[in-house]
């Protein structure tokens, strides 16, 4: 175990370059006006050198953090897990979730939750309301803490009546109602904003709405972030650096995806901070490894010591998280889906449920004479589609929308029986895939899986469409089937790193 008296000071001997070098250049990348970036734009940013920033982007594109074509560089999403280990470990969004959800619909505002980071306050919680003026905060943000209601409330005494409002500081026509909610220790650890608008009530009428309802439900929100967090939480997978250095040679820097393995492994901290010898168990490293990667994010600002203790600062949170949060299902899948027709020279689509139909949300076609035409946005009945089939598997048999006792033949091989159909789920249920062989359109067969997200909830149906002709069921399911899942398996890694709660 070590302490601040045991640490020496971080020197450039202790120091892990790749390390800082990587990170320069992912903060390039999350820049507010960076999108995808050519390697001189980043050789520009950071002012290192070309090729640095070339064995850097080998680097984390392998580590799935980013991605490249070989002329331009852009976020991937798996990149939140590093952000996300934040969020996991602090606590905040896991236990105040639901209750900021409630009461953004008792007031019908948007209501966020926000964190102290240096000088200014990030967000870690947004529960929005939809409107036409809608708050534009997203998660990981930085605001100035002298120009938004929750940055008063930190560093002051705290007390049971302490309040601040925000009139219009941030933005004209943006007002906001804070109070401060204590951690453990009994000092402020966040505040909860709720937001409004000018167009619906100004600062005094926003805190007669909502203030005497937030001082009540604060003793709710501590109690909350007080209790037992569960043990399950993700942590970083045992090293695996080293044969992967073996693989790529010197391209791959082996110290940079150490050093990210520390972060992800910091978000099993459970609200105590994690030891040294805690985070080398975590990531498969030598203490030595964990520590010189530790003394560097510290001198970086994502990390603390206290004591004994290591655990992340709100910092970590500009490593993506503002723009990658905000990322949608079919954003997060169109480069999977691309991929899986360049793989199997078929056209791929994900769907969503829509009360008794499908909806196309995602689509790749493949460039055929014949080919399967259906454009985003396209609804079918779900009975006569692999896609509907294998999302009505993924209800519980009392959640499945009713279906009339016959329903409309579309071919001449269409179940049109409800209780045949409700057979047929089931066994798409226990299968985890559904086939459809020229129901909906004669000449037409679908093979679909389900899409998961972090709490295992089917969420979307991945599918691939061909032409009945190129082959008997059976062929396609041997061919097709395999890569159907490990495209879903991507597709989920992302979204749980996107939406970990």
């Amino acid at each position: 175990m070590i302490s601040p008296e045991s640490l020496p000071d971080t020197t450039d001997c202790q120091r892990v370059g790749p390390l800082e070098r990587g990170l320069s250049v992912l903060r390039a990348l999350c820049a507010p006006d960076a999108d995808r970036m050519r390697h001189s734009d980043l050789v520009r940013a950071t002012g290192l050198a070309r090729s640095t920033v070339d064995r850097v982007v080998s680097t984390l594109d392998r580590l799935a953090l980013v991605r490249s074509d070989g002329r331009e560089v852009w976020l991937a999403p798996r990149l939140m897990e590093v952000s996300g280990a934040y969020l996991r470990a602090c606590g905040i969004p896991a236990a105040l979730g639901p209750l900021t959800e409630r009461l953004a619909d008792e007031f019908d505002e948007s209501v966020s939750v926000a964190v102290p980071d240096g000088d200014g306050v990030r967000f870690v919680l947004q529960t929005r309301r939809r409107r036409a003026m809608a708050v534009s905060f997203r998660i990981g943000d930085l605001l100035p803490a002298d120009r938004c209601a929750p940055g008063a409330l930190f560093g002051a005494g705290w007390s049971e009546d302490q309040w601040a409002g925000d009139d219009q500081h941030i933005e004209p026509g943006l007002i906001a109602v804070a109070v401060p909610v204590r951690g453990r220790q009994g000092r402020t650890v966040c505040a909860v904003s709720v937001v409004s608008h000018t167009s619906r009530h100004t600062l005094g009428s926003l805190k007669d709405a909502v203030l005497p309802r937030l001082r009540e439900v604060r003793t709710e929100l501590e109690a909350a972030l007080a209790a037992p967090r569960p043990e399950d939480a993700p942590r970083a997978a045992p090293d695996a650096s080293r044969e992967i250095k073996r693989e790529l040679g010197p391209d791959f820097l082996q110290s940079l995806a150490r050093g990210i393995a520390v972060l992800v492994a910091l978000g099993g901290d459970r609200g105590e901070g994690m030891t040294l010898s805690a985070v080398a168990e975590a990531t498969g490293l030598a203490r030595a490894t964990a520590r010189r990667s530790l003394l560097t994010l510290e001198q970086l600002g994502q990390v603390a010591c206290e004591g004994r203790q290591f655990r992340l600062l709100p910092r970590v949170l500009e490593l993506g998280c503002a723009r990658l949060s905000e990322l949608t299902l079919p954003e997060i899948a169109q480069p999977h889906l691309t991929a899986l027709v360049e793989r199997v020279h078929e056209s791929a689509s994900l769907v969503v449920l829509d009360g008794t139909d499908i909806r196309y949300v995602a689509r790749v076609p493949t460039e055929r004479i014949m080919s399967v035409t259906i454009t985003v946005g396209t609804r079918l009945p779900a009975y006569a589609t692999s896609m509907g089939r294998v999302l009505l598997a993924g209800l519980a048999p009392g959640e499945r929308p009713a279906l009339p006792a016959e329903l409309p033949a579309l071919t001449r091989h269409t179940v049109t029986s409800s209780r045949e159909i409700g057979r047929i789920v089931d066994r798409v249920a226990a299968e985890g895939f559904a086939l459809v062989d020229e129901e909906l359109e004669e000449g037409l067969r679908s093979l679909a899986v389900p899409v998961r997200d972090a709490l295992g909830r089917v969420v979307a149906a991945l599918n691939v469409a061909q032409h009945a002709g190129r082959g008997t069921a059976d062929e396609a399911r041997g061919a097709l089937l395999p890569a159907l899942r490990e495209t879903a398996e991507l597709i989920e890694a992302d979204l749980r790193a996107v939406r970990p709660f």
